[in-house]
């Protein structure tokens, strides 16, 4: 029963990151601007008088569009390009064929001649670059791409495609760090500017990351990502890998599952089975009874449902027995002087739904000396009872395997207090 949830078909890699970045094609106006330019420039190039037939034919069928005609003129230029002036203006031409006949292949080659001759203009050589990656990538000659696209970086470009590309030009390469460095920038410069990164610059580096099995690195793009997209479907995404990465440790499950719940990410039947499961067999029949009921207000656990309401008829009785139970013995001096029996009557305090209650008695198992469990459910109690501060300055101290769910927990606080940050 507890690994049926993790074990769902939706653990494949597409559901659990989502989409993929898609090649972008080089726009007709910018291939147009670079036609224009390289006219211009063309003017100070001195063509061999041997190839000055060859070019002139170019040049006409160019300018009349005719594409048989220019393929034919550099064909004739070919065995007659004898200067690197020469083969700068025969790959230009190879460039305008490429553009007319929609033909990427002739523009790579066209801009691959001409960024090698190092004739290129200055103010053109981080667009060829840019465009020459571009077409790189898209052929899926990544280590091409990486030059070109690095290249068009240093020269200055400003398309907004380029790092996007880059990025997935090295991790598609295996270079996962250089990816992810630059993914990490291309957040950093966006939030920067008050914007919310593009979510293909942490879902590609995190499907780079799982498939090479760097689950911690996987993890920290995801915490990374669930901060600009906190939207119920990343948050269950992201919980789903812990609860994965949790195996057979109950308690840490249940901890996680908690979390999920916090944050409106149990969207599916298996959470609420798993949850109950769990929660009956820690002995929180009242934790039991409220995550039920929200399963069945929030329309996922149908009336009806025969499993769950068979878990109602046994539970709700020792639910109310257990809350009569716990009121009494919450304020006994001698729970408060137990680290051990302080922290499980907070832990069903918790369950129940009375956070203020529980609180104190945390504090006083964490009297009793370092308990890192202790201490992060202190803080998530504080946080359901609306503590925040307190609660983010207790989900600091926090180590441990509960310490990627206190750093969770702190965003989901921030984007409580700053509705409209999700999406």
């Amino acid at each position: 029963m507890f690994t049926r949830f993790r074990s769902m078909p939706a653990t494949a890699l597409a559901a659990v990151l989502g989409c993929a970045l898609m090649t972008t094609a080089a726009p007709a106006a910018a291939q147009g601007k670079q036609k224009k330019e390289q006219a211009a420039k063309g003017k100070s190039l001195s063509p061999s008088k041997g190839f000055g037939p060859a070019l002139k034919k170019m040049t006409d069928a160019a300018g009349a569009k005719d594409a048989a005609a220019l393929q034919a003129a550099i064909a004739d230029g070919q065995g007659s390009a004898t200067t690197p002036d020469d083969q700068y203006l025969l790959s230009f031409y190879t460039l305008q064929l490429g553009i007319i006949g929609s033909d990427q292949a002739a523009q790579a080659r066209g801009l691959d001649g001409m960024l090698d001759s190092g004739l290129t203009p200055p103010e053109s050589v981080a667009a060829y670059n840019f465009y020459s990656g571009n077409f790189a990538y898209g052929a899926k000659d990544y280590t091409k791409a990486i030059q070109r696209l690095e290249a068009a970086k240093a020269a200055g470009s400003t398309e907004t495609a380029l790092a996007p590309l880059l990025m997935d030009s090295y991790l598609s390469a295996g270079q996962v760090d250089q990816g992810w460095a630059i993914a990490k920038a291309g957040i950093e410069a966006s939030r920067a500017a008050g914007q919310r990164p593009s979510e293909d610059l942490y879902v590609r580096p995190a499907q780079a990351f799982q498939k090479a099995n760097r689950t911690n690195e996987l993890l920290d793009v995801l915490t990374m990502r669930v901060e600009d997209y906190g939207n119920p479907a990343t948050w269950r995404n992201t919980l789903f890998i812990i609860l994965q990465q949790a195996g057979a440790d109950k308690d840490l499950n249940l901890d996680t599952l908690r979390l999920m719940r916090a944050t409106g990410a149990m969207t599916e039947r298996p959470e609420y089975s798993e949850y109950a499961a769990l929660a009956i067999e820690a002995g929180y029949p009242g934790e039991v009874v409220n995550v039920i009921r929200q399963g069945k207000t929030a329309g996922v656990i149908p009336a009806s449902d025969q499993h769950f309401n068979g878990i109602l008829e046994s539970q709700e009785p020792r639910a109310r027995a257990d809350s009569t139970a716990l009121a009494a013995d919450a304020t006994k001096p001698a729970t408060l002087a137990n680290p051990r029996v302080a922290r499980s009557t907070a832990d069903a305090l918790v369950g129940n739904g009375d956070y203020a209650k529980a609180i104190p008695l945390y504090e006083a198992a964490l009297n009793g000396g370092a308990d890192p469990v202790s201490q992060y459910r202190l803080a998530v109690a504080q946080a359901l009872a609306g503590q925040n501060d307190a609660a983010a300055a207790n989900f600091a101290k926090v180590q441990g395997n509960r310490q990627r769910l206190a750093q969770l927990w702190t965003i989901h606080l921030k984007q409580k207090a700053a509705p409209g940050t999700g999406g």
